[in-house]
């Protein structure tokens, strides 16, 4: 698994989530045709984990981002913003071979990339405090 593949796999999770939170609908399809084209097999099995994970554990990881997100009404969070606190609250409670400073990061970078100048620092403000009340055990 290379950083450029894994980041690229990444890239199209946050796509088919940030989908979902729009449709609350598995998009099989596009998830087969579109997003899984020219990656890796470790990257495609990445690619689905987090997607039906975050989809299956939706109402969990809802919880600690409504807790941490203070201020912020959950439905009233910006979807580009959601859509990448969601999949790295996975990663960070769920996939224990993704360390949690790594998940951070790159949700950093989604929202750098698809949302506003101020969602990095929301971000990183939210997955912080939800890697710290995760790592407290």
């Amino acid at each position: 698994m290379s950083i450029t593949t894994r980041r690229k796999a990444r890239d199209s999770v946050y796509k088919l989530v940030f989908e979902y939170l729009f449709t609350n609908k598995i998009n099989q399809k596009l998830l087969e045709t579109t997003y899984i084209v020219n990656l890796p097999k470790e990257d495609v099995e990445y690619t689905q984990t987090v997607y039906f994970g975050v989809i299956e554990r939706f109402q969990d990881l809802k919880i600690y981002v409504e807790k941490y997100a203070e201020g912020f009404v959950f439905e009233r969070i910006y979807k580009t913003d959601l859509a990448a606190i969601l999949i790295a609250t996975y990663e960070i409670i769920y996939m224990k071979d993704i360390p949690n400073n790594v998940a951070i990061a790159e949700a950093i970078e989604l929202v750098k990339k698809y949302s506003t100048p101020k969602s990095g620092s929301f971000v990183n403000g939210v997955l912080s405090a939800i890697n710290k009340d995760v790592s407290k055990g």
